[in-house]
């Protein structure tokens, strides 16, 4: 049936070359034996996707599958044209299994030489207002540095490290293994020499042979303006050396930011509460309050209620990955004034009985005597 190899490849018969090769890559890690381990029936699954791509991917050799079906097909089973990977007439199913999973296309090695430096870690704390215009900071870290005894060879001075006998300098081990589908080839660091490609028979006594010694080093950091707690700055290369000559780690620096005694941040806004009194309300003020740009006067308003935002623009925090700054907003709270004196009281009074709001009674000398004694 002229569909078949179509329905396996899960395309239709108007499907373009480039679609028939995505589904059959698709398929092919699908139905995978080494992806598939208990299941008998993927290997014969893997094959007819296989057998179909080969067909359908050689433009000659489909025209005659749509034609006659697969025994038309078969009269071109010589052309390689519809080998995805340039592995030619010669290439076997081990090859593809090759090519898929195990990390090397077309029998090329992949990447030996001595492994990357360690990544460190440090914590630096920062003022509230540090965090949000920015700074220059000191950092100190112990990391591995390169022995200046070797020059990070690890040999003794007057001696150098030998070619690896077990890999032969290339720093990875290849092993053959056959399967019932071909030869599997599989790649790893090799256990020798750890990738280095190289064995230090005389190791430097100051490094023990490692090439890298642990002290102590300070670094100078830009922080940017409107950074936050937590954040994490990235300092590439900065971490430790790289064994025999590899490349280094990075540094990581993770920041604590102090609180502020006035000022509460979320994201780039900053929030402040200024508290005003009853009369300062009713009536209307003008307040000094201090923001991290200076003594700004601030206007409050007759009939003030308590909960009133105000929006001081431009005064927040920089934006970290932008332009310009966020907001600062002043939340009014009115306070209720306590512990009033006996001609405090009397205005007070006089004020509701004007306005006829109800108050309560005033307290007896006795209650209000013994209520003083406990404060």
């Amino acid at each position: 049936m002229a569909s078949d190899y179509y329905q396996l490849l899960g395309v239709s018969p108007q499907a373009t070359t480039d679609e028939i090769k995505r589904a059959y890559r698709q398929k092919a890690r699908e139905h995978h034996p080494d992806a598939n381990p208990d299941d008998p029936g993927s290997a014969e699954r893997f094959k007819e996707v296989a057998a179909a791509y080969e067909v359908l991917s050689d433009p000659d050799r489909r025209q005659r599958y749509d034609r006659f079906g697969p025994e038309g097909a078969r009269a071109g089973a010589g052309s390689a044209g519809g080998d995805p990977f340039g592995f030619g007439a010669g290439g076997g199913l081990g090859d593809l299994f090759d090519a898929f999973f195990s990390g090397n296309s077309g029998g090329g090695r992949g990447p030996g030489g001595p492994p990357r430096g360690v990544d460190v870690e440090v914590v630096i704390e920062l003022a509230f207002e540090e965090a949000v215009f920015g700074t220059t900071s000191s950092v100190d870290a112990r990391l591995p540095v390169t022995c200046a005894t070797c020059a990070g060879s690890g040999a003794a001075p007057g001696t150098t490290p030998i070619t690896c006998l077990e890999c032969a300098g290339a720093g990875q081990v290849r092993r053959v293994r056959q399967s019932i589908l071909g030869q599997m080839v599989t790649a790893s660091v090799c256990p020798r020499c750890r990738g280095a490609g190289q064995v230090v028979t005389s190791p430097c006594e100051d490094c023990r042979g490692e090439g890298l010694r642990t002290e102590q080093r300070s670094f100078e950091i830009q922080v940017p303006a409107g950074v936050d707690d937590g954040s994490t700055l990235r300092l590439t290369g900065r971490g430790g050396a790289g064994p025999r000559g590899g490349e280094p780690g990075d540094l990581f620096v993770h920041l604590r930011v102090a609180n502020h005694a006035q000022f509460r941040r979320d994201g780039t806004a900053l929030h402040h509460e200024l508290h005003v009194s009853v009369a300062q309300a009713a009536l209307g003020t003008t307040v000094n309050l201090d923001t991290l740009d200076g003594t700004e006067e601030l206007d409050i308003p007759r009939g003030t209620q308590s909960g009133l935002v105000l929006r001081l623009r431009g005064q927040g925090v920089p934006a970290l990955r932008g332009r310009g700054r966020g907001d600062l907003f002043v939340e009014v709270v009115v306070d209720t004034p306590t512990g009033l004196g006996p001609e405090e009281e009397s205005l007070l009074r006089h004020l509701a009985e004007l306005r006829g709001e109800a108050v309560a009674e005033p307290e007896s000398g006795f209650v209000s005597k013994l209520r003083n004694a406990f404060k």
